[in-house]
């Protein structure tokens, strides 16, 4: 989180391009939406296997997301046009595509009478969020924006744990994402990543350069947690 907070500062201030990230979470983790002040205390003292659940907050809005056997985008950028649904939409273009070039299709969902109370990000899908035929969501996105610069983030739902989901949340997950079987192999991931990255540039109009962290930029992401 300290990473893509650092990514969007420098891209206000001008100092670095927009940028496309993919990453998985290590150790498993929940992430709260900015805003969301309200969960339960359980959640502060989770362990899974024996290892800990990290519990972080997001830069982005939305609610909880559980960040296991899942895919995590990140988009920077300030080149978008219209309002926050517009550009939801238009950063959604390359997920649409990328995961149809895999064949599967998503669709824009819509919330439903219990988005406002409910603290799972997965219990619903707002015209923000991703879904499959069934309805089932797959990804669920929220933003932080500054003037026109914009941060968007996305969780894929891959092959979540149904046992851990219900220690979370208390309640079997009947809306986990059925994916094709080639979804369940070794490089589900490497695969995932190229299909979308490749829609990125066609949606995008764009050339991605894949670019590590200098050590120094590394210092300035941990003082950008220190003081957050």
């Amino acid at each position: 989180m300290a990473l893509d907070c650092w990514l969007f500062k420098q891209h206000l201030q001008g100092l670095h391009p927009p940028t496309l990230r993919f990453y998985t979470w290590q150790p498993i983790a929940i992430s709260l939406g900015y805003h969301q002040r309200q969960y339960p205390d359980s959640w502060n003292h989770l362990t899974w296997n024996g290892q800990p659940v990290d519990l972080v907050r997001r830069p982005t809005g939305g609610r909880a997301v559980l960040h296991q056997g899942d895919l995590t985008y990140a988009v920077v950028t300030s080149e978008l046009s219209g309002n926050r649904m517009e550009a939801y939409q238009q950063i959604c273009e390359f997920l649409i595509h990328g995961w149809r070039s895999l064949g599967v299709e998503l669709l824009y969902g819509h919330a439903g009478r219990g988005y406002i109370g409910n603290p799972n990000c997965f219990g619903s899908a707002t015209s923000a969020d991703l879904v499959l035929a069934d309805g089932s969501k797959l990804i669920g996105s929220a933003q932080y924006r500054r003037g026109n610069t914009v941060l968007q983030h996305g969780s894929m739902r891959l092959h979540q744990s149904a046992d851990l989901f219900q220690t979370v949340f208390g309640e079997r997950d009947t809306q986990m994402p059925q994916l094709p079987l080639s979804f369940q192999n070794e490089t589900m991931y490497e695969t995932l990543i190229s299909a979308l990255v490749a829609a990125a540039m066609d949606c995008f109009g764009a050339a991605f350069e894949v670019k590590p962290l200098s050590h120094q930029e590394w210092q300035m992401v941990c003082e950008t947690y220190t003081h957050s």
